[in-house]
C-alpha cells in the first residue's frame, strides 16, 4: 500500500508542477526514454534534468508498476552515459542497467546534476555554487516530481527508492541523512561515507585533497575538467596504437587500459582501485581487460560531460574527511541495499552500513578472486559495463528492489 503524502511532501509535490521542456526516445521493444528539464531559477543551468525510463502501453502512455527506483550518476558521466550507455554520444554495445531494471517491472527514473548540462563552450558563470547542498535540493525536486507523475500514471504517489552509482551514491547516503523524505529504501553502488578507523590512510587523502580543492575554489576556479577523460576515450577509439598526447610514453590504447585498470595510479580511494578489472602481463601492466571491452569503457570516457564542479568535489571530500559538519548515518532508518565491486570500494564500504540505524541492511560485494588478486578483481565500472553485469550485480539488486 502507498504512503500517505505529510502535508510537506504534498506541498513540495505541487511546487513542481510547473512548466517544463520534456522529450521521448526509443530505448528498445516497447521501452521509452522521457527527459524532463524543470527551470528552477535564473542563473544559466538553473535546471534540474529528470529522466524516466519506462515501458509504454501506447505513445505517452507508460505501463504502470507498483515498484520505482531513482539512480544517481556518478563522476564524468550523466544518467544515459552512466544507466544508459546505449543512448551516449558515442553509444556504447553496453546494454544499460536502467532498461533491465524496467524490463523486470521497475520503473526507473534519474536526475542529472547541474554541471552535466553545459555544453564544452556554455556558460558556467554558476558552476561556483553547484555543491553538494545544491544536488541535495534538486533530488528532492526530482523525487517530488516523479512521486507526482506517478501518481497520475500509476495511481501511486508512495515513496521510491533512492540509489545511486560511485558519488551519485555518496550522494545517495547524504540525501536519505539529511532529508529522506521522498524515499522508502536506499541503494549504494560501490562507495564509501564513513572511513573505517583502519582506513585512517584514505581520510587522510580526502582531508589533503579536500584542502587543495578549498584552495582552489578560493582562487577562483570552479570547473574540474573531464577533458582528459574524453580525450582518453575519444583516442582510444579512433587512433588505438598511435602515440598517445596525454601520456607519450603510452599509445592511446595505454592510457585507456591504464586509466581504467590501474586507476590507483591517479585516485587512490583504494590501494588497489581501478574502474575495469585488468588483465596484468608479467611487468604488472595492463594488457587487456577483463570484464568490460574497451569499446564500453572507451565509450564512457569519451561521452563524459565537458565540465564537473569543483565545489561538489571538495564537498564529497569533506564528508570522507569528517572533520566538517556533514549529514550522518546514524539518520538513516530506511532499508539499505549495499552493492559493491572487489576491486572499486569493495569492502571498504562495508564499514558504512553498520553506521545507519536502519535493521534491514543487504549487503554483496562481486568478487572473481581472493583478496591475494584484489587488484586484477571486478572493477567499479564493472558493475555497469561488465559483460556478466546483468548476471552478478543486476539481477540481484533488481531482485532487492523488488522485495523493497
Amino acid at each position: 500500500m502507498a504512503s500517505p503524502l505529510t502535508p510537506t511532501e504534498a506541498e513540495q509535490l505541487s511546487s513542481v508542477r510547473a512548466p517544463f521542456a520534456v522529450t521521448r526516445e526509443h530505448v528498445t521493444d516497447d521501452i521509452y526514454h522521457y527527459q524532463f528539464d524543470i527551470r528552477v531559477g535564473s542563473t544559466p543551468n538553473a535546471r534540474v534534468r529528470i529522466h524516466r525510463v519506462v515501458r509504454e502501453l501506447a505513445p505517452w502512455r507508460p505501463r504502470p508498476t507498483q515498484r520505482a527506483v531513482m539512480l544517481l550518476h556518478g563522476d564524468f558521466a550523466n544518467f544515459v552515459t552512466n544507466f544508459m550507455p546505449s543512448l551516449g554520444n558515442p553509444a556504447s554495445s553496453a546494454p544499460g542497467l536502467a532498461p533491465y531494471l524496467v524490463s523486470r517491472g521497475i520503473d526507473t527514473w534519474g536526475v542529472d546534476r547541474r554541471w552535466t548540462l553545459p555544453t564544452a563552450d556554455g556558460d558556467i558563470s554558476d558552476m561556483g555554487e553547484m555543491g553538494v547542498n545544491q544536488a541535495l535540493g534538486d533530488t528532492a525536486v526530482a523525487l517530488a516530481f516523479a512521486r507526482s507523475t506517478r501518481t497520475v500514471t500509476d495511481r501511486d504517489p508512495g515513496r521510491i527508492v533512492l540509489g545511486g552509482f560511485s558519488h551519485g551514491a555518496q550522494l545517495t547516503y547524504a540525501y536519505a541523512a539529511a532529508d529522506g523524505r521522498h524515499v522508502s529504501a536506499i541503494a549504494a553502488l560501490d562507495i564509501y561515507y564513513d572511513l573505517a578507523p583502519e582506513d585512517a590512510d584514505l581520510r587522510a587523502f580526502a582531508c589533503a585533497n579536500a584542502e587543495a580543492e578549498r584552495d582552489a575554489l578560493a582562487q577562483g576556479v570552479t570547473d574540474s575538467s573531464n577533458s582528459f577523460f574524453i580525450t582518453a576515450g575519444l583516442l582510444a577509439r579512433s587512433a588505438p596504437l598511435e602515440p598517445s598526447p596525454l601520456f607519450p610514453s603510452y599509445t592511446n590504447r595505454g592510457v585507456l587500459l591504464t586509466l581504467a585498470g590501474q586507476t590507483w595510479l591517479l585516485a587512490p580511494y583504494t590501494h588497489t582501485y581501478h574502474l575495469s578489472a585488468p588483465l596484468l602481463d608479467a611487468d604488472g601492466n595492463v594488457s587487456a581487460m577483463r570484464e568490460s571491452s574497451e569499446d564500453r569503457v572507451s565509450a564512457w570516457f569519451a561521452s563524459a560531460p565537458p565540465h564537473q564542479a569543483l565545489r561538489e568535489a571538495a564537498d564529497f571530500d569533506d564528508i570522507w574527511c569528517g572533520t566538517s559538519p556533514r549529514p550522518e548515518l546514524s539518520n538513516i532508518r530506511v532499508p539499505l541495499f549495499y552493492l559493491g565491486a572487489a576491486g572499486g570500494f569493495g569492502d571498504h564500504g562495508l564499514y558504512s552500513t553498520t553506521r545507519v540505524s536502519s535493521t534491514d541492511v543487504t549487503t554483496l560485494v562481486i568478487r572473481r578472486f581472493g583478496p591475494d588478486r584484489v587488484a586484477e578483481d571486478f572493477g567499479h565500472g564493472d558493475l555497469l559495463y561488465a559483460e556478466d553485469a546483468p548476471t552478478l550485480a543486476w539481477r540481484p539488486f533488481a531482485a532487492w528492489l523488488l522485495r523493497h
